[in-house]
């Protein structure tokens, strides 16, 4: 069962090929209207000539070949010729011979009947053939068709018949069918060309539209490449700024500052040149501080400034507002520089530290209106930064001068209150030896030791035959105020590396507790003068006359100086 259905689809596939290549149009013809026109045209006429064909064989079998070939004869000779001509370009013309056959045929036919049946086969044959007509030729056609319908029927009484007396009518029906027709295919027509003009006022809408679209879409297109381009530029130049602010964050001497700061900028945004002025103290010029390009390495050494309020750097300086100047117009004075010949815009940014300017970050570069306002707020938030710098390296710069400052008073001071301390002292040293503690009766001025003291260096000694000592400086806060002097038992000994760290953490920590102890001595003594001051304030205070007061204020001076002499003596007008 499987095989046959595979058989009858393989047939059934055959034929629908053949078809086709049978009533397939001409290829010059690419209209789809125009191609389904000719396909139809195409198919009408081999149906309609297969069935004169079959007519034909069936008919001869009864009436003969002749008498068959009467009949059918008008069809089986034009059909072939119509469909040749169909199958070319003018398939509109085997159309038209196809309809004027189809119609001849009536006439023929009467003929052939020697008139006995006029009206049914005019009326069979002929309002078919002009239907078929009237679907693929124009109006003109089709009144061709007509004429000459009328005119076989009146030629048809040279053959021999009579015409009937209805003929006017016959005539009448085939010129109104044709009429009829004709209107009818003018109005298909002029419905067509409205609806094809419809589709084609609808298409070039959609054209236009489309086109509207895409131009849109371009546009669109360009404004978000451009913002993206300007979105991509930002956040470099945020990231630069960045980067940047982190490197100058670090930098913390003035000196370093400006020239690392100008190298910087150059090399993240690829400026022409970049300068930094500073106002100076009287508020009266903006002084050259750095530059990258060789122009402002020149001006910088011969100290180039400008008037506050002259030129572009001045005016932001002097209004504390940003100020871009273009190669155009009246910005062109600006740029006549001939250590900056090749200037064409230039921007100023003023630096401001708690709300007034300490100087203009000067931008220029060689290309005319480099600068947009975008750029000039990315630029401030830089010159921000570079304010912020100045202002904490400043800052630092003074913390550390101040801490030097201090340092040093302190250091002095400290030395100062040793070199007391150690005045006072009754003993100059001490030595621990064999389980004892001796006090020193003179000062170990021994090569190791005074070169420790010296220097506040460890220092080893070692001579042959004797025994090895290291002498460690006692520092307290850089200042040395007493040496550590090992001397080993053993001749043959050397010093380790960490024994000589031990040392020294020792000698640290005694310094730290000698310091400690001096400063409790110095407490003391303090508060024990404050409370003989206050107990000698309290005397004095309780005496009740002149008299008591002055013999109380002498006994408790001589009380607190230690049997010091005391005279009071009142001053007289006199001797002043």
């Amino acid at each position: 069962m499987t095989d046959i259905n595979k058989t009858s689809n393989a047939n059934a596939n055959w034929l629908l090929h053949i078809w086709q290549f049978l009533v397939r149009p001409h290829p010059s013809i690419q209209e789809i209207g125009e191609q389904r026109s000719a396909q139809l045209a195409l198919s009408l006429i081999l149906v309609i000539g297969l069935l004169n064909l079959s007519g034909f064989i069936a008919g001869a079998q009864v009436q003969g070949y002749a008498d068959s070939f009467i009949g059918f004869g008008v069809p089986l000779i034009s059909l072939p010729f119509a469909y040749i001509l169909a199958k070319t370009r003018a398939y509109r013309v085997g159309a038209f011979i196809f309809s004027m056959s189809f119609s001849l045929s009536a006439y023929v036919d009467i003929i052939r009947q020697a008139g006995t049946e006029f009206g049914g086969s005019i009326l069979a044959f002929v309002p078919l053939g002009l239907i078929v007509g009237s679907t693929f030729l124009s109006g003109w056609a089709v009144f061709l068709l007509v004429g000459i319908n009328v005119a076989a029927l009146i030629s048809i009484q040279f053959f021999g018949i009579t015409l009937p007396t209805n003929v006017g009518g016959l005539a009448g029906i085939i010129a109104t069918i044709g009429v009829v027709l004709i209107v009818l295919g003018n109005f298909r027509n002029r419905t067509e060309s409205l609806r094809l003009e419809d589709v084609r006022k609808v298409n070039r809408e959609l054209e236009d539209l489309t086109g509207n679209l895409e131009q849109r879409v371009n546009v669109r297109t360009a404004e978000l490449e451009k913002a993206n381009q300007q979105t991509s530029r930002r956040a470099a130049q945020l990231q630069a700024i960045t980067e940047l602010s982190e490197a100058i964050a670090q930098l913390q001497d003035l000196g370093e500052l400006f020239p690392n700061t100008v190298k910087l900028i150059n090399q993240r945004f690829g400026f022409y040149h970049v300068g930094i002025f500073l106002v100076d103290g009287n508020r009266e010029n903006a002084i050259l501080q750095a530059a990258n390009s060789e122009g402002g390495q020149k001006m910088l050494a011969r100290g180039h400034f400008l008037k506050l309020g002259t030129g572009v750097v001045g005016y932001a300086a002097q209004t504390g507002q940003p100020r871009i100047a273009l190669d155009v117009g009246a910005d062109a004075v600006f740029f006549d520089n001939p250590d900056l010949p090749t200037t064409r815009s230039e921007v100023a940014l003023p630096m401001k530290s708690r709300g007034e300017t300490i100087g203009v970050l000067d931008v220029q570069s060689t290309e005319a209106g480099a600068f947009s306002n975008e750029d000039l707020q990315v630029l401030t938030a830089l010159a921000n930064q570079v304010s912020i710098a100045l202002e904490n390296t400043r800052l630092l710069t003074e913390t550390r001068a101040a801490l030097t400052q201090v340092q040093e008073v302190y250091d002095e001071f400290t030395r100062a209150e040793w070199s007391r301390t150690i005045a006072k002292a009754e003993q100059t040293g001490f030595r621990y030896q064999t389980g004892r503690i001796e006090m020193m009766e003179n000062s170990l001025n021994t090569p190791a030791v005074i070169s420790a003291a010296r220097t506040g260096e460890i220092v080893e000694h070692q001579v042959a035959g004797s025994h090895a000592t290291v002498a460690v400086p006692v520092k307290l806060r850089g200042e040395v105020i007493g040496i550590l002097h090992i001397e080993s038992n053993d001749p043959s000994k050397t010093w380790q590396a960490d024994e000589i760290s031990l040392v020294e953490a020792v000698a640290e920590r005694a310094a730290f507790a000698m310091e400690n102890a001096r400063l409790f001595q110095d407490a003391r003594r303090r508060a024990s003068k404050e409370r003989l001051i206050s107990e000698a304030t309290n005397k004095i205070s309780g005496a009740l006359n002149l008299e008591n007061i002055l013999q109380t204020t002498a006994q408790e001076l001589e009380r607190v100086l230690g049997g010091s002499e005391v005279l009071i003596q009142f001053q007289s007008k006199e001797q002043g």
